[in-house]
């Protein structure tokens, strides 16, 4: 297949200079001597007050049970920003940046430790002038995420008659459909619905959010996105590592929650909903909660169906070393059962979409890494080219690149030079790259600036959250009942277990293949 890349005109994203900086606030990350503070959250809020995103006037407090003074830990950030930095590293500048963090030790189950936050917060914000708005951020395991939320508001430090109070929480948010409504029920108890900003970093990536734009800003593919015109979609987030060293986690939770129930899920609704009144965040999350809502909750004949998972066995990594099977990565129990694969065949039940099935597939340890969402539309009727060389006719896809390369590109058939009629696929290519400066972010600055303004488009509600869990419950439910008596079934560097391939060959349909 040949490619045509189109390079938009556009003028340099970021340029512009139109974005105004996030309001005044005083940020308190708890679990700020982790990991997700270092790799992510440090860079995230260094890339945006360097781009003067962030208002002179803020504060940022860590808090965890690190032993560590606020110099010590001043010191920790400098050597962290110089490793995982997405730009390069600007000392003087850095300095007036870091003087804005101080450091509090303590347990988070200790009132003592948020009187001790408050003193802070009424300190700094003082200094700083931050209007009284706090951001909270739990970059914390989420065992602790209800507990915070509730020693945040038995100490009073929920509300406030000066500026705003907001919490960040982290995914995953509960374990289970059950563990989901009680973390809820505990955080609405000190919390109202729109002070609460679950987070999900893969709706940080540009082109999650352009899923959107692109559907609603271009007259010539809205007129398509419905069943008289679409076949299937596919959606695949393939990781081409294994397990590696987060075993103790991955083997409590399995590919189904950690990427589909959540990311999957909430991408999906972006790119299947109905269009909304405006884009104002309610009224997006209100369209969302429908499509979520259409999903069909699957019975257990239709799990046994339409579901594959899968787990793998020793093969190669992406350098084409050996690479250890699942079970023989460390802190996995040698005979698990944990999935570190899925396929999903999933149906919506409304007028748009009924009829049109929708294939979701995920793994560790495959071929190679890639995310991709691809609408493949109806062939046209065959029966013009009854008396050409031309035997069949080729779908025409619209395929969304979200990772590694971030852009759109368009497969359809033209005429090959010559006397005869002969056909062959193109690809038509955008590029973020080529059009606009390449994104400095690690995901997390629009989601963290966002927060800050008061946006919550990108952010789950309840209900939203709610019912992604159940539309996973039933699957997670059968899986646990029956065991997978083949585990492994698909070896490290390939594309997963056969049968993946046979949920969509039974519909006569097969993945898109990635040259």
């Amino acid at each position: 297949m040949k490619n045509t890349k189109v390079v938009s005109q556009s003028s340099i994203a970021g340029t512009h200079g139109s974005d105004p900086c996030a309001e005044p606030a005083t940020i308190v990350i708890f679990g700020a001597s982790g990991d997700l503070t270092k790799r992510l959250l440090l860079p995230a809020l260094w890339n945006l007050y360097c781009d003067n995103l962030l208002s002179d006037r803020f504060a940022i407090i860590g808090a965890s049970n690190a032993e560590l003074t606020t110099e010590e830990f001043r010191n920790n950030l400098t050597e962290n920003i110089q490793d995982f930095s997405t730009r390069d590293f600007e000392p003087d500048r850095w300095a007036g940046f870091v003087k804005k963090f101080s450091y509090l030790v303590g347990n988070f189950g200790d009132p003592k430790l948020f009187k001790n936050i408050q003193a802070e917060i009424d300190k700094v914000s003082k200094e700083n002038n931050t209007g009284g708005n706090v951001l909270y951020y739990t970059a914390t395991p989420p065992v602790v995420f209800g507990l915070l939320a509730r020693m945040i508001g038995e100490a009073g430090m929920n509300k406030s008659d000066k500026g705003w109070r907001r919490l960040i929480i982290e995914k995953p948010f509960g374990s289970d459909l059950e563990s989901c409504v009680n973390l809820s029920k505990d955080i609405l108890t000190h919390w109202e619905e729109d002070q609460i900003y679950r987070i999900d970093h893969y709706l940080g990536k540009e082109t999650v959010q352009n899923l959107l734009t692109f559907r609603f800003s271009n007259g010539i593919f809205e007129p398509l996105w419905n069943k008289n015109y679409v076949d299937h979609i596919q959606f695949t987030v393939a990781e081409r590592v294994g397990v590696e060293l987060r075993g103790g986690y991955y083997d409590k939770t399995g590919v189904l929650k950690d990427m589909m129930q959540n990311h999957m899920f909430q991408m999906l609704a972006y790119l299947c909903m109905e269009t909304p009144n405006s884009f104002q965040a309610d009224a997006i999350r209100n369209e969302k909660a429908k499509l979520l809502e259409a999903v069909r909750i699957m019975e257990p004949q239709a799990v046994l169906e339409d579901c594959v998972r899968g787990q793998y066995g020793p093969g190669t990594d992406q350098n084409d070393e050996p690479m250890v099977g699942y079970r023989q990565a460390p802190d996995v129990n040698p005979e698990s059962h944990t999935e570190t694969f899925a396929a999903v065949k999933l149906h919506v039940d409304n007028w748009r979409w009924v009829g049109v099935p929708i294939y979701l597939r995920s793994g560790k340890a495959l071929s190679r890494k890639y995310t991709e969402i691809v609408i493949r539309f109806k062939k046209a009727p065959e029966v013009l080219f009854r008396d050409t060389p031309v035997d069949h006719l080729e779908a025409n896809e619209l395929v969304f690149n979200i990772q590694p390369e971030q852009g759109i590109e368009i497969k359809f058939q033209a005429k090959v030079p010559g006397v005869s009629m002969h056909l062959q696929n193109v690809r038509m290519q955008f590029e973020y790259e080529d059009a606009f400066q390449a994104a400095r972010g690690t995901g997390y600055e629009r989601l963290i600036y966002d927060c800050m303004v008061g946006d919550a488009t990108l952010f789950s509600r309840t209900d939203l959250v709610e019912q992604a869990w159940r539309i996973a419950q039933p699957i997670l439910d059968v899986w646990r009942a029956l065991p997978a008596r083949d585990f492994p079934n698909y070896t490290a560097g390939t594309w997963g277990p056969k049968s993946a391939n046979n949920l969509l060959a039974r519909d006569g349909r097969a993945w898109r293949i990635i040259d």
